[in-house]
């Protein structure tokens, strides 16, 4: 790691969340000389890929100067008066459990970007669709750098409109009805979780989630913790999405445009979750511990659900679309990331934050791919991608079939690659839950997640089988293009991390964990 003056440090944080904020309005004026493309369109997309990389290498250099002796405390920290008569505060600052969250925003919405410069979603102007990529960027990242209620509550909402213009204007087939769905899903939520984010910070007389960390809920009475939890967990609840709230989400995820699939299952997702262990559990630690066993069933509960329905819809015959059955399986990995947080333990929420990482990596991995063999075949069909014409994808393009078949290994939880240690430490922390909470209930969430990993390996291994397994390219067919440059150097990060996660899961674990331990336990600063 390299030594950075706490002042610079500041300052890439600040730059980190504003920067793309300014990118964004820099998208509508005239191009500069050095990124004049052949025409404006591709001088705006330069722009977005020159900002997003900016951006990346800010949120690098934030992990090498972040002190990794001391990742439980908050670094980087800028604090400002805001609101004086409500005591809100422009607070920033990152630790462990935030860092991570911070770096595979910045990487992945780069990814995206340089992936929509060779491969533009068909719609309006490019400069809308750089802009509002730019302004999703900045929400997300302030969602994870935030360090008072109300500006969590703000940042939390600046996503929904860009979102909701990426998927409605350039998504596919039905993506109106989805961008709707969308919206009204989660600003539902969100107005029950600002009720909630409100009514801790009346009674405990801060908004400020440091102190109110540090004070563990001991500002806080029983029935206001419990009522709290109730309200600001359904509007994250909508976000994850838990069962059986998520019926917004593969509507969302088959009409959007490839990047705002990825965006939404790497970045959008774990906003959720991320809200779970930064404000609930540290703040009303009585009133989760209260509905902490709810969480869990309901969670459990996901996990079936959402590998029952995979396995409905990989089904020969079944008419089912790749992109809904990954945003199916999306489901069931965030259940995982939910029971981990139920179990109120170091391991299980531990668990959770791991699997939040991997999963941006992975499905984030599994959405390219998916989008890349849309734009080949013209269809995300299974039974068309199965090869009914013709050979499958191993005969056609090898290199994009071993991708494909690497990212669903990936995605079961093979041991040795990113998703193996999430899942597995949700199980071990719901083998022994924290004090208070029923163990022979969690024992029994636990074999029912773990029979959930069965289901999710069997319709994982058959999405492989069915797309990428088969004979030869017959002669005279005309063959499909294999991985290209552009889509190489988009996916080769997730492949690289996900393995590097997979076999060193320390180099995450040694941020996440006295983050933990010191968040659950409401240790000072």
């Amino acid at each position: 790691m390299i030594d950075i003056s706490e002042s610079v440090m500041q300052f890439l944080l600040v730059l980190t969340v504003v920067g793309p904020l300014i990118g964004a309005a820099a998208a509508f004026l005239p191009a500069p000389p050095g990124l004049k493309g052949k025409s404006p369109d591709q001088a705006v997309l330069r722009h977005g890929v020159t900002v997003t990389g900016v951006i990346l290498l800010a949120a690098i250099v934030l992990a090498l100067g972040f002190d990794h002796d001391q990742p439980s405390r908050m670094q980087a920290t800028t604090d400002i008066t805001w609101i004086p008569a409500l005591d809100v505060r422009i607070h920033l600052g990152i630790d462990g459990i935030s860092l991570p969250l911070l770096v595979l925003t910045a990487l992945l919405t780069f990814l995206c970007a340089l992936y929509s410069y060779f491969k533009m979603p068909s719609g309006p102007s490019p400069k809308a669709f750089v802009a509002l990529l730019l302004v999703l960027e900045s929400g997300t990242l302030a969602t994870f750098a935030v360090l008072d209620l109300v500006l969590f509550f703000l940042a939390f909402e600046m996503v929904l409109i860009p979102m909701y213009f990426l998927i409605a204007r350039w998504g596919g087939e039905g993506r109106q009805a989805a961008a709707w769905k969308f919206i009204l899903y989660t600003l539902l939520g969100s107005v029950v979780m600002l009720l909630g984010l409100l009514l801790i910070g009346v009674q405990a007389g801060t908004f400020d989630m440091v102190a109110l960390a540090t004070d563990n809920g001991r500002e806080l009475t029983t029935s206001v913790q419990v009522t709290a939890v109730l309200a600001i967990g359904l509007g994250l609840a909508v976000k994850t999405p838990m069962w059986p709230l998520h019926s917004w989400l593969p509507d969302a995820h088959t009409a959007a445009p490839t990047v705002g699939s990825v965006l939404l299952a790497g970045v959008l997702l774990k906003m959720g979750t991320y809200g779970f262990v930064r404000i609930l559990l540290p703040i009303a630690p009585d009133g989760m511990r209260t509905f902490a066993p709810y969480l869990a069933a309901f969670a459990v509960a996901g996990i079936i659900y959402g590998s029952l329905a995979c396995l409905a819809l990989v089904r020969p015959g079944a008419k089912g679309d790749l992109k809904r059955l990954i945003a199916y399986s999306s489901v069931g990995h965030m259940g995982f990331v939910l029971l981990g947080i139920a179990t109120m333990t170091p391991t299980g929420v531990n668990g959770a934050l791991f699997a939040n990482i991997a999963h941006g990596l992975v499905t984030g991995l599994l959405f390219f791919l998916v989008g890349a063999l849309k734009d080949r075949y013209g269809t995300a069909d299974l039974d068309t991608l199965a090869g009914a014409t013709g050979a499958a994808l191993y005969g056609r393009a090898p290199r994009l079939g071993a991708l494909l078949a690497f990212a669903a290994v990936a995605s079961l939880g093979l041991p040795g690659l990113a998703g193996f240690w999430g899942e597995m430490l949700a199980l071990f922390g719901a083998f022994e839950p924290a004090e208070g909470l029923s163990r022979p209930a969690f024992l029994t969430f636990m074999a029912i997640g773990a029979f959930g990993t069965l289901l999710t390996a069997a319709y994982l291994l058959l999405v492989v089988r069915r797309v990428c397994m088969g004979g030869p390219r017959p002669a005279g067919e005309t063959a499909i293009a294999d991985v290209q440059g552009y889509e190489f150097a988009a996916w080769t990060p997730l492949v690289a991390l996900t393995v590097l996660a997979g076999l060193w899961p320390a180099v995450l674990l040694g941020l996440t964990d006295p983050a933990v331990q010191k968040l659950l336990a409401g240790g000072t600063q």
